[in-house]
């Protein structure tokens, strides 16, 4: 297969072009550094804000893997809107133009709204699916939402095939990063030993003080600009909180979700191969959470009005659901924290 890929140079876009390269695809990489070299790709610079550029390089690509955007609620409202929503706008428009049929692109768990946004609204049921409401307050959150909405009006359109990848954090797996992400894991499942310690109601009142005190936080004035409300901002405004137990609950925003870039790689070229019609948005992350406790007790303490499935749910496995990615591209975690990995896991080396 021939594939275009926007923001090849980034974390994601070079663990997906190492797989697609070996996986004996040809691969063009587009970004915006001039000087930047993928090993076993065609490169070139262009701006996807540009739609005559991201035109000239739809030439012969049979699909395309769309990653370029502004990752994070780091800049202002109107340019994350613009790169985002008008990038993801012209990179759909030129595929569907040169008579491309399959796009995946990056879209966020972040569409959900939950972490960045400036205000409150309920869970309703875990694990979270595709079905449950989206609503966000942020405008990077927001422009999540765009981009999944452009992909169903090219299918609409242009019968455009897309996934929209709903990506939690990402870590480089089998390196030192992944070491600290399982250390930070450790150290909040010992946190909430502690907690446990004192018992049910108790534990369950400083739970709830430390998600009001987040709240209240995320709802700062001086923040709603720009959507900063969200875990990255308040990890460290622990007070007199056991700082493991704080971070441990600010990371209830993204559910205690993660990925290794190689299973992130690994969806993207299940997303470009499978056969599937349609525009989807599919949850991708490990199968288990990442903070090696059982998620009927993190549901339990810091989502108790959230509804579980009838079987409950087993052990530590993950509370955002990734059932739709295994029916619809055959999407199975290679790579967990805490989980078993499957025989078929490739070496880390």
């Amino acid at each position: 297969m021939r594939i275009l890929m926007t923001g090849g140079t980034g974390r994601v876009g070079q663990a997906a072009v190492e797989r697609l390269v070996a996986g004996g695809h040809e691969v063009r990489a587009v970004g915006r550094r001039p000087e930047a070299r993928l090993e076993g790709a065609e490169y070139a610079s262009c701006d996807i804000t540009e739609f005559d550029a991201v035109a000239a390089q739809m030439r012969d690509r049979d699909a395309v893997v769309h990653l370029a955007a502004i990752p994070s609620p780091s800049r202002p409202g109107q340019e994350m809107f613009r790169v985002n929503g008008q990038g993801t706008f012209n990179v759909f428009q030129a595929a569907a133009d040169a008579g491309i049929r399959r796009v995946v692109q990056a879209s966020s768990i972040n569409s959900l709204g939950f972490n960045y946004g400036i205000k409150v609204f309920p869970i309703k049921r875990l694990p979270i699916d595709e079905e449950h409401p989206v609503h966000s307050t942020d405008p990077y959150s927001y422009t999540k939402n765009v981009i999944e909405d452009i992909g169903r009006y090219f299918w609409r359109r242009s019968r455009l095939s897309s996934v929209a990848l709903r990506i939690p954090a990402v870590y480089h797996g089998g390196t030192y990063e992944e070491e600290k992400w399982r250390a930070r894991g450790l150290a909040g499942r010992a946190a909430f030993e502690r907690l446990l310690e004192r018992g049910h109601d108790e534990a369950a009142r400083i739970a709830r003080e430390l998600i009001e005190r987040f709240d209240a936080f995320r709802a700062r004035p001086s923040r709603r600009g720009r959507g900063f409300g969200g875990s990255h901002a308040v990890r460290h405004e622990h007070g007199d909180s056991d700082p493991a137990l704080w971070q441990l609950m600010c990371f209830h925003t993204d559910f205690w979700t993660q990925i290794d870039d190689r299973d992130c790689a690994q969806a993207i070229e299940k997303g470009l191969t499978a056969g599937y019609e349609g525009s989807h948005p599919l949850y991708v992350n490990d199968s288990h959470n990442g903070a090696d406790i059982p998620s009927a007790d993190l549901a339990r303490y810091f989502f108790p009005d959230a509804a579980l499935p009838p079987r409950g749910v087993n052990g530590i496995e993950t509370l955002v659901s990734i059932e739709k990615a295994r029916e619809l591209i055959g999407y199975e975690p290679e790579y967990s924290l805490f989980g078993p990995r499957p025989a078929r896991a490739r070496s880390s080396a």
